[in-house]
């Protein structure tokens, strides 16, 4: 009990110094709630300061927002006034200019190095007055009064002057426009239609001599191309036979009367077939027909170079045979490159490029040349195809001696790789 008593003193004792520091807390802290009191007080009063100001500077504010949108309308009004003014000032220029273009064209006259004569004037006015009086009086009045000198103003009315223009108007028009430099303007286009007649003349010539020109090239393209086609089709008729070993193919012009300008229509039948169009055909017959028309055009018209891209592909074994019996006969006036993946057409080239990727994305063009067998004297001998097949498999042995030392170089490169890496 002693024990417990002596630490609820304890724990009294803590209590009593946590009330009082408490109540130091306490009073500090309403003495900091009066003196935030204060300071807000005196925000307050600051803020309804800056709210009377506030106040104040918007009336201002609108005040001048209600002189601007015064000003902007008439500034409106004035820019509204200043187009009216700048259309009207365009329109009598306008009239002035119609005025000035109508007096120029009308009398020949230009108003705008116009000079007044007052002398000429008032002597044309008495001039015009005096005709329009009676005859009596005028005797009497082309003798001025004493004390009147000469060429003074004579008096009218404005009616009167006003038929007084009406007068000399209906004159001028009865005189009609008189151009003094009408001479002049003849020989000028007198001279302009001399020469736009040389001219004329010329270009009749010159038409006339280019359509003859047209004329015969026409009619000498026709007729060699009369002669070319004529001989295509006779060696596509006969190479066609050669390649299918029988069939019939002819060409034919779609329209004969403009054989310049028409189609060429290609008829085929291979052996066992009806004759018909060659889209109808299977691709290894398209193929061997285009084929067959290609020679029958180089037989007319040979070239040095031809470049055939993999067209033996869609072929079968006996159609390679033939196509490659038929490039033999050409081989000597032409150079063939071809693209190819046949192996009996590879065994048929003289030269052998290959294309290789060892490493991703780096291609590499490796070549050879594939020599000519060599006799017992030791001269090149070159192996010819027999008809049964002998010299095509030695070259088609070589082609694949060839593809395998491509190989070895291709795999002896990538060791090398391998090892530099």
């Amino acid at each position: 009990l002693a024990e417990l008593v002596a630490a609820r003193r304890g724990d009294i004792a803590t209590y009593q110094d946590r009330l009082s520091r408490q109540a130091k807390e306490s009073e500090e802290a309403e003495a900091r709630i009066l003196h935030e009191t204060a300071d807000l007080e005196g925000a307050e009063q600051a803020v309804a300061t800056l709210m009377e100001e506030r106040g104040a500077r918007l009336s201002t504010v609108n005040e001048r927002e209600a002189q601007l949108r015064g000003l902007r309308d008439s500034l409106n009004d004035l820019r509204d006034l200043r187009g009216k003014q700048e259309v009207r000032q365009t329109q009598l220029q306008l009239r002035t200019e119609n005025l000035l273009e109508h007096v120029a064209r009308r009398y020949q006259l230009d108003l705008r190095a116009f000079t007044t004569d007052a002398f000429a004037f008032q002597k044309t006015l008495s001039v015009v007055t005096k005709r329009r009086e009676k005859p009596e009086m005028a005797a009497s009045d082309a003798t001025p009064p004493e004390g009147q000198p000469a060429g003074t103003a004579v008096p009218t009315s404005e009616a009167n002057l006003e038929q007084i223009i009406a007068d000399l108007t209906r004159s001028l028009d009865n005189m009609g426009p008189v151009n003094l430099d009408a001479v002049h303007e003849y020989d000028e286009l007198e001279e302009r239609y001399r020469f736009l007649e040389t001219q004329n003349s010329d270009l009749i010539a010159a038409r006339r001599e280019v359509l003859d020109v047209i004329t015969r090239i026409n009619s000498t393209t026709q007729k060699l191309f009369a002669e070319t086609f004529a001989q295509v089709r006779i060696n596509f008729r006969e190479m066609f036979g050669e390649l299918f070993d029988g069939g019939r193919a002819d060409l034919s012009l779609q329209d004969e009367n403009d054989p310049l300008n028409c189609g060429i229509e290609i008829t085929a039948r291979p052996p066992g077939k009806q004759l018909q169009s060659v889209s109808l055909l299977s691709g290894g017959e398209r193929t061997m027909t285009a084929v067959a028309l290609l020679f029958a055009i180089y037989m007319v018209r040979p070239s040095p170079f031809c470049i055939l891209d993999e067209m033996d592909a869609p072929l079968d074994e006996s159609n390679i045979n033939r196509f490659i019996r038929v490039l033999e006969r050409f081989v000597s006036q032409s150079q063939f490159i071809i693209i190819t993946h046949n192996k009996r057409t590879i065994a048929k080239a003289d030269i052998l490029y290959g294309v290789t990727m060892e490493e991703r994305g780096v291609s590499k063009l490796v070549g050879m040349r594939l020599a000519a067998e060599k006799g017992s004297d030791g001269e090149l001998r070159r192996t010819t195809s027999n008809g049964n097949g002998d010299g095509s498999a030695a070259r088609e042995q070589r082609a694949r001696q060839g593809q395998f030392a491509m190989a070895g170089e291709a795999e002896e490169h990538r060791r090398d790789v391998a090892a530099r890496r």
